[in-house]
């Protein structure tokens, strides 16, 4: 195996690499579209939504199938899809483990709006491992798959871009990650993906897959928290 570079920063993705919540969310907008007669399925979520910002999504919807959305839709169907992810919501399995004996600094940098990154991260347990370096897409001109939020997060962080690993699921973050001259990790460990994941396409192609965060120090043992020194 070759060895992982060394890297200044690990910036982790929220939804669907820290917490295993693609699925709920998919699954809530799937409902609540139904209920006003536009019939989409999970499919078409995970190609066209995953990983981009609520106003891209409704802004797809409108443009593709001329629907014009009700003004409380984005409030409704971000209180249900909270309610939902108060019963359901759990954390990526080995990422507590992982940010407690990262060695060297991380963020997260999330297209989720603040209010839900803030709740869900907290219902996951993990507010107190990321407090301080929650990054979201409210914070730049343009959200992924631009570049805008990594190069932000990096900035804010001190690190140069090059020197910064990006763990990512969803194409379009691949590609914010790609375009911000970063190195790329595809999670495929949560409940939307796994390791039969259909390749990437040429412009998404990331520079190798994780499917367990059991096998993250495996593959970059220099990114540990030197024990002996604690």
């Amino acid at each position: 195996m070759i060895p992982a570079p060394d890297f200044d920063l690990v910036i982790f993705d929220c939804d669907g690499v820290l917490i295993d919540s693609e699925i709920i969310s998919a699954r809530m907008l799937v409902a609540e579209l139904a209920r006003l007669g536009l019939a989409i399925d999970l499919s078409y979520v995970e190609r066209h939504f995953l990983g981009r910002s609520y106003p891209v999504v409704m802004d797809t919807i409108r443009r593709e199938y001329g629907l014009d959305l009700p003004a409380d839709f984005e409030a409704r169907y971000r209180e249900n899809l909270l309610a939902v992810f108060h019963k359901e919501l759990k954390v990526v399995p080995h990422v507590r483990d992982v940010l407690e004996a990262m060695g060297v600094p991380f963020c997260v940098a999330t297209s989720s709006s603040p209010r839900r990154a803030e709740i869900s991260l907290g219902l996951a347990g993990l507010s107190a491992l990321v407090e301080g370096r929650v990054y979201t897409s409210t914070m730049v001109a343009r959200g992924k798959p631009e570049p805008d939020l990594f190069l932000f997060a990096a900035n804010a962080m001190g690190a140069r871009p090059e020197r910064t690993l990006v763990i990512e699921d969803s194409l379009t973050g691949i590609r914010a990650g790609l375009a911000a001259g970063m190195t790329v990790w595809r999670f495929v460990g949560a409940s939307h993906l796994g390791p039969d994941t259909p390749e990437e396409p040429e412009d998404a192609r990331p520079h190798r897959r994780l499917e367990s965060f059991a096998a993250f120090f495996q593959i970059a043992p220099n990114l540990k928290k030197d024990r002996s020194t604690t």
